[in-house]
Order: C-alpha cells, then sequence, then structure tokens
C-alpha cells in the first residue's frame, strides 16, 4: 500500500508533519525539560513489574488448577481450572501492551493470545501426541486462546468434555504443555526484568531506540491492533465483507468478551494517566508529560482531549452485550459504534500525541485505516 502512494500525498504529509500546530512544535531541550526517567522509574517499577508479578501469580495458581486437573478430570476440578484460567486471562490484559525486552525478544504475545486458534491444527497436534510449542505454526495453538478451546470447545457439554479427558491422555498431556509453556515463557520475560530494568529506566533521550520512545510506540500499537482492532474491528466486520464472529476474542467461552475488553481499555487508561498497577498512586505519565508541554487540540488540552476520548470508548463498551458472538448476531451496529469510539483515540494518540512528542511512528499500518 505504501509503495503506492503518489508524491502529491508525500509532500503534503511531510508538509504537514513540519509545520505542527502551535504549542505541539517543540524542540528537544523542552521536550527534555520534562522528567523522563522519572517516568520510566514509575512506569518500570509501579505499573510494568508489578502487573508482570501479579500476573504470575495467577498463572501460578492455573499451573496447580491444572496439575489437580490432569490427577483427577472432574466436574469440580474442571470449574476450578475454568475458574482459574478467566483470572489469569483478565490479568494477563494489563501486560500485553508492554510488549519490549525479552517480551518481543521471544514472541511472548504470540504465544500467550492468538485468536481465533487454528483448530484443525491444534487437533492435529493432540492426536499426533508431539508437537513444538516454540514454531510460530503453533502460535495460534497455544496460550489462553487454546484453553478456551481445551476447556470449553472440545464438546458439546461438560460431561463430554470430561470424556475426552478421562479416556485419552493426549488431552490431558496437551492441557498440561500448553500451560507449562506459559508459565516458562512468563518466567523468562520476569526473570528478565531484573536486570532489563537498568537499561530500561537509564534509556530517557528523545531517539528512536530509547525505552520512552519505544515504549509509547508499544502502547499505542497495542491500543490500536491488539484492542481496538483485533477486539473489535475484526470480529465486527471492519476490514472485510462482513462480521467474523469466529474472530471474537474467548471464542468458545463467548460470554466474557466484554470483561476481556473492559480489562484491556481500563489498563490502557491507567497506563496513559500513570495509575500504579494497584490504583493506590499515580506517578509521571504520558497525560502528565502532554500537560507539561500545553499541548492543544482544537482549542482544547490534548492530555484533556484524549481522556474524553477514552472515557466516551469506555462508556460505548459498556453499553455492549457480555458475549460478543450474541451482539454481532443481534446488534453490529453497536460493535461498529464501538470500534468508531476507540478509533477516534487512535487519531490523538499516533498522530497529535507522537506530534507533540516528536516521536516517529516505528511500526507500519497494514489495515488500511
Amino acid at each position: 500500500m505504501f509503495k503506492k502512494i503518489s508524491l502529491l500525498f508525500f509532500i503534503s504529509f511531510i508538509l504537514i508533519n513540519c509545520s505542527g500546530s502551535g504549542d505541539d512544535n517543540v524542540d528537544d531541550n523542552q521536550l527534555l525539560s520534562y522528567d523522563r526517567s522519572k517516568m520510566l522509574i514509575h512506569w518500570a517499577d509501579k505499573i510494568i513489574i508489578p502487573a508482570h508479578t501479579a500476573f504470575k501469580e495467577t498463572l501460578t495458581n492455573l499451573d496447580n488448577s491444572t496439575t489437580n486437573f490432569v490427577a483427577s478430570p472432574n466436574q469440580t476440578n474442571l470449574d476450578d481450572l475454568r475458574s482459574k484460567w478467566l483470572i489469569s486471562y483478565k490479568s494477563w490484559q494489563h501486560i500485553e501492551m508492554f510488549d519490549i525486552g525479552k517480551a518481543e525478544e521471544i514472541y511472548f504475545k504470540s504465544k500467550m493470545n492468538v485468536y481465533p486458534i487454528d483448530k484443525t491444527w491444534l487437533n492435529n497436534n493432540i492426536e499426533k501426541g508431539s508437537y513444538d510449542l516454540e514454531s510460530p505454526n503453533n502460535y495460534s495453538s497455544q496460550g489462553f486462546p487454546a484453553l478456551d478451546y481445551m476447556l470449553y470447545g472440545i464438546g458439546l457439554d461438560d460431561v463430554s468434555i470430561l470424556n475426552k479427558y478421562t479416556k485419552n491422555t493426549n488431552y490431558t498431556n496437551y492441557l498440561t504443555a500448553l500451560v507449562n509453556k506459559m508459565v516458562s515463557g512468563t518466567d523468562i520475560v520476569i526473570n528478565d526484568w531484573t536486570a532489563y530494568r537498568t537499561t530500561f529506566i537509564n534509556s530517557f533521550e528523545n531517539t528512536a531506540s530509547s525505552s520512552v520512545n519505544l515504549l509509547t510506540n508499544d502502547f499505542i500499537y497495542y491500543y490500536e491492533k491488539g484492542l481496538r482492532a483485533n477486539k473489535v474491528g475484526i470480529p465486527a466486520g471492519v476490514f472485510s465483507g462482513g462480521p467474523l464472529n469466529g474472530n471474537v476474542e474467548s471464542f468458545y467461552k463467548k460470554d466474557i468478551s466484554k470483561d476481556l475488553l473492559l480489562e484491556a481499555l481500563g489498563a490502557t487508561i491507567k497506563f496513559f494517566n500513570g495509575t500504579s498497577y494497584d490504583g493506590l498512586s499515580s506517578g509521571p505519565s504520558l497525560k502528565s508529560y502532554l500537560s507539561h508541554l500545553n499541548s492543544n487540540k482544537e482549542g482544547s488540552s490534548l492530555d484533556s482531549e484524549i481522556t474524553v476520548k477514552l472515557n466516551s470508548a469506555l462508556t460505548q463498551v459498556n453499553s455492549l452485550s457480555n458475549n460478543f458472538v450474541i451482539q454481532i448476531e443481534s446488534d453490529n451496529s453497536k460493535l461498529l459504534v464501538t470500534y468508531d469510539a476507540l478509533q477516534a483515540v487512535v487519531v490523538l494518540l499516533k498522530v497529535d500525541m507522537l506530534q507533540a512528542f516528536n516521536i516517529n511512528v516505528d511500526y507500519v499500518d497494514a489495515d488500511g485505516d
């Protein structure tokens, strides 16, 4: 798509970006008068590391419940395993945006939350009893979406699901392998933060490879792709000829679609505001950085405008059905309106905020928006 951009459009784009808009046109000295190092320390110590630590705890509980279920596949243990899966899945929504350092290196999020699953490939893995979960071919056959299928989708009811586990050890073996892989990947990422934290907080310059610039881009990319597109736009049919209800997150446990989206949107709002993971304190943030720069958007402060749009999107999400498959089938227009509300924030983050910070977009937009 980008190879076909006309010269006229390219020149117009350069002129727009060079012209700026009032207070948003700032030099590096003004940008660096804001203590970016304190912001990085707050991000690391109050948001990122605590969120990962909390996630690890939920995953440990999931692992223990998996062990109990494999040892005795009964209804009580299945219910407990499902409960621990949901708790952990919600906790995951708070760390998926932090695709930096070791997480990016090991393709952590690709191994944890790619959906829809490749059901044929996953079932072949179970049938063969051998698989390489490091292979990109298996990214859509593992993680939380694969557990969604293993806990809710392999049978028509709980009796038939339990029969699969009691009569064929390939199912319990694969379930165990999935959880073990999630635990090991999480351990790698968390353990790396012990050393990576120093590198992270000391990289506060306004350069393409600095921590501030990288994580700000990662945050926007997650919001635009992982949240707006994957959770809402693609299932609603924004990028296709019609709705794709098979692409909703948690397709087999359909009634938690909204819960996961609310958890993710809440996490992004907290990060933008600089709210600590535990919600008990706040610190330097993207919002306060914008406020420091006196960045404006059509007469209003840019940080306030983003806050208003985020809250509007949150209100719209709350109006949806808990089950996005039902929402799509009964009134998909509501999901499309939700997408539009989320999209309104993308423009502010990706264009106005990045321009204010003098940060370039470091990823390619491929969905035509």
